[in-house]
């Protein structure tokens, strides 16, 4: 039987704040009309797409790299990483034999990859995981808001606005800050 997974990320772009990928296994009678690419949709549709497919897809998992990690071994590598852990998770239920990749490039899996670019404007696997992802780290990122709001994370999610980068000129680098970036 063949499993195939789509896989994405989310994240790779701010100056502030984790990288989070994540893999879904969609079954046969997922409503896959319903899909679309995370980035063209609203927040509240992708918050109630977040939860149709956690409770109707075959399998799905979420894998979330800090920033400290982001510093250490780059964005792409900790892209790389997030994305790995997600499929190794999906994989712990579901013998995922193909993972198809958001992209260009492709982490280094147990399974055949093969990657799609723009696979989040067109496979439905991809289309699930870009929005799993891109709402996990908004929820990240407004939780953040929280604790910093001076930075105003829930608006701009650390990505770099010029309201973030004033900020930062105010008030220098949040505990959450990607050092190894440029501001």
């Amino acid at each position: 039987m063949t499993l195939i997974c789509g896989v994405d990320e989310a994240g790779r772009g701010p100056l502030a704040g984790p990288v989070v990928a994540a893999a879904v296994l969609l079954g046969k009678d997922f409503p896959v009309h319903l899909l679309k690419d995370s980035k063209k949709l609203a927040p509240g549709k992708r918050m109630t797409l977040e939860t149709l497919i956690k409770e109707q897809a075959d399998g799905w998992a979420v894998a979330v790299v800090s920033h400290r990690r982001i510093d250490e071994i780059n964005i792409l590598q900790a892209t790389m990483e997030a994305m790995h852990n997600a499929v190794s998770q999906l994989q712990k239920n579901h013998p995922i034999t193909k993972a198809l990749i958001d992209g260009d490039r492709s982490p280094i899996l147990s399974c055949e990859t093969e990657t799609v670019i723009k696979g989040d404007d067109s496979i439905p696997e991809i289309m699930a995981a870009s929005i799993l992802a891109k709402v996990e780290r908004d929820r990240i990122m407004a939780a953040y808001d929280e604790k910093w709001p001076m930075y105003r994370f829930a608006k701009h999610k650390g990505y770099p606005t010029k309201a973030h980068k004033e900020a930062l000129k105010q008030y220098g680098p949040s505990p959450i800050h990607r050092l190894s970036f440029r501001y």
